[in-house]
């Protein structure tokens, strides 16, 4: 298992994209190059028969139709080719464009920076979330971000295009390196946040009628967790991408020694999977009646990606 050391101060060098340890906003923009396919799939965007209904924005550009004119129509609209072919006034009729935002939330909080193979869990929600970002984009969304951290959430609106997945990478890799000091300096000293608290917090930062995705472990709960994730449910489409090291889905038969302070012990987790098998599945019927899921996110064989269905 490896854990994240204190950052080293290099003004004025980038670091490795590749970094299992690290985010670089250079390494999300750069996912932008990745093909989309059935394994990165950003959220759906289409809206829900009885969900919350999405913003209009003005009458769109694509034609629905040329039909006659009739009293109260703008008259901005008339189409004066067909007027003249028929002999009457014809207007043109459009589709409406709809906001369709995608909010990011990225918990970045201490238990997730730790990892056994590929990267850190908080690295690999990173790309994840930025490759679901790209593909919003792909569908003229908007991409918005909030990060869970120690120190409290970090906050980006969705804004679309290019423009708006380089502030979300910004915002990804500024929380990230913030959370990876902070863990190098209070160590285990400070009890981290619990998620359901956090979750809280953030809920009203979240637009309404907006695509949710939630990448997290689950790690420390809390007490309202599960009413924290109801209430995004209730605000818009939510996925919640469960993101596991290799070590929570195939935990190794023997036990294993451990530090808590100056005790050491050995402890087994041979149980560790089902118990998270056993949580996903409670959660998953707690959701199901919001429209919301659960899907894995996993470090891939490069340690660069995510995968699963809806991703």
């Amino acid at each position: 298992m490896f854990r994240p050391g204190r950052p080293a101060a290099r003004e004025g060098s980038a670091r490795s994209d590749a970094d299992p340890g690290r985010v670089s906003a250079a390494g999300l923009m750069a996912l932008a190059a990745q093909p989309p396919g059935p394994a990165r799939e950003a959220p759906a965007l289409a809206e829900r028969p009885g969900s919350v209904a999405t913003r209009r924005r003005g009458q769109g550009h694509e034609i629905r139709e040329i039909r006659p004119y009739v009293e109260g129509d703008d008259a901005r609209h008339l189409d004066a080719a067909a007027s003249a072919r028929t002999g009457s006034p014809q207007l043109r009729s459009f589709h409406e464009d709809r906001e369709r935002s995608l909010m990011l939330i990225a918990d970045f909080r201490r238990p997730m920076l730790w990892g056994t193979r590929g990267a850190l869990r908080s690295v690999v929600a990173a790309r994840g979330l930025a490759l679901a970002g790209w593909a919003a984009l792909r569908e003229n969304g908007s991409v918005g971000v909030i990060v869970l951290t120690e120190e409290g959430p970090d906050h980006q609106p969705p804004r679309p295009r290019e423009r708006g997945m380089a502030l979300v990478s910004a915002c990804l890799a500024r929380a990230h390196e913030r959370a990876l000091a902070l863990a190098a300096s209070q160590g285990e000293a400070v009890p981290p946040r619990c998620l359901g608290a956090e979750l809280m917090q953030i809920t009203a930062r979240v637009p309404r009628g907006a695509a949710i995705l939630l990448a997290t472990g689950l790690d420390l709960p809390g007490e309202g967790c599960d009413a924290a994730l109801v209430g995004l449910a209730q605000r818009g489409l939510l996925r919640l991408a469960l993101v596991e090291d290799a070590f929570e889905r195939a935990p190794p038969a023997t036990a294993l020694p451990l530090r808590e302070g100056d005790r050491r012990f050995y402890a087994g987790f041979q149980g560790l999977s089902s118990l998270r098998a056993a949580r996903a599945a409670q959660l998953q019927q707690l959701l199901a009646g919001h429209g919301a899921s659960i899907i894995p996110m996993t470090a891939g064989a490069t340690g660069l990606g995510a995968s699963g269905a809806g991703l």
